[in-house]
C-alpha cells in the first residue's frame, strides 16, 4: 500500500500529503518518543497523540511514511511546514490509536 493509498480511503484527514508514491508495509502504535526512535519500522504508518516536532524529528530518522494524530491531535502550523519540507504525510483523526491503527491494518491485509 501507498500513501496515496491512505489518502484515497478517506479515513483520516490529510494535513500534509508527504511522499505520496511512499511505500506502507506496517502499522506502528506508540506515543513513546525514545521507542519510536528505535522500534518504528521503516516505511510505516506511525499512529500516535505525540504532536509535536520531536515527533517529526523520530519519523524523520526512522523513515516513516506517514503520521496518523489520534485522538483529535493536531500539529500547529510550524510542525506542518517542517512535515511537509521533509516529506513526511501527516493525517489526523477522532479515532483511538487502537482504531487508527487497525484501520490501516485492514487496509494493509
Amino acid at each position: 500500500m501507498t500513501v496515496q493509498t491512505l489518502i484515497d480511503s478517506g479515513l483520516f484527514k490529510v494535513q500534509v500529503p508527504g511522499g505520496t508514491s511512499r511505500e506502507i508495509s506496517k502499522v506502528f502504535c506508540c506515543d513513546l518518543l525514545s521507542i519510536a526512535m528505535s522500534k518504528a519500522p521503516e516505511n510505516g504508518a506511525w499512529v500516535t497523540v505525540m504532536g509535536n516536532k520531536n515527533t517529526l524529528a523520530v519519523a524523520s530518522l526512522a523513515d516513516i511514511s506517514c503520521i496518523i494524530l489520534a485522538e483529535g491531535i493536531q500539529f500547529q502550523e510550524e510542525e506542518l511546514a517542517c512535515a511537509r519540507s521533509e516529506q513526511i504525510a501527516v493525517f489526523t483523526t477522532e479515532l483511538s490509536i487502537f482504531d487508527a491503527g487497525l484501520k490501516i491494518q485492514e487496509l494493509l491485509s
